[in-house]
């Protein structure tokens, strides 16, 4: 097994150097079974905010390719790979849990789990929402996508987000993960690559609306002078 650890501060944010580390360490995971977990009481708060909002046009279509790589490689991971949810998965942090084949979220009702975007004001890129279209229950996508709500893990669990609670999460995540490793590993591989065949692609209409209405947005003063103001809360 190799364990994953998003470390980093604040609140494991996903900074463009954690993103790349991620990727990097995933890709030479291949073909190994995956444990991945935040490091200390939470999992990630999402994307690193303060970086963001000081990135120009071309630093934010790097950071953001470093988000779309980041998800394509979680994804596409052949082998089993499991979620620790110790604490908050918000936004980003979420989109990683989505990414994996199993999530077991911490038992404790402080921590809170959700796609809160659309209340921030972003867009997802485009790989990402492909991701997001895929993991989020059809029954669940208006409240999660739309509400713009963090969610208990009760909730979060009965909404689809994640598939059971633990008083210690890393425990029975590493269980699961031997549960699904113990598996014949090429069935597993070829099974997964077939669910998941096609479901990141990205046609050129969605390329080009990325780069004309997406990007853009992120790079706009509006949604800069809003994450400064979520960062001075």
């Amino acid at each position: 097994m190799v364990e994953l650890v998003l470390s980093g501060t604040p609140k494991n944010a996903l900074s463009r150097a954690l993103m790349e580390r991620v990727t990097a360490e995933i890709k030479a995971a291949k073909g190994q079974p995956v444990l991945v977990r935040g490091d200390g009481d939470t999992f990630s708060a999402g994307l690193h905010l303060k970086e963001l909002a000081a990135l120009d046009a071309a630093a934010m279509a790097g950071f953001l390719g470093a988000l779309e790589d980041m998800v394509d490689a979680l994804f596409s991971h052949d082998a089993p790979l499991v979620a620790a949810i110790g604490g908050h998965a918000i936004a980003g942090g979420c989109v990683i849990a989505l990414a994996c084949d199993a999530r077991v979220a911490t038992s404790s009702q402080r921590a809170r789990i959700g796609l809160n975007e659309v209340a921030i004001g972003l867009m997802f890129p485009p790989k990402t929402w492909r991701l997001v279209r895929h993991a989020v229950p059809p029954a669940s996508a208006s409240r999660v996508l739309l509400g713009g709500e963090l969610f208990s893990p009760e909730q979060a669990r009965a909404l689809g987000l994640v598939d059971e609670l633990a008083d210690d999460p890393s425990a029975r995540a590493a269980e699961r993960l031997a549960e699904l490793a113990a598996h014949p590993a090429a069935a597993y591989a070829e099974i997964k690559r077939a669910m998941r065949a096609g479901a990141l692609d990205v046609s050129p209409g969605d390329r080009a609306r990325y780069h004309d209405v997406v990007l853009p947005m992120w790079c706009g003063d509006e949604l800069r002078q809003r994450l400064l103001a979520v960062l001075k809360r």
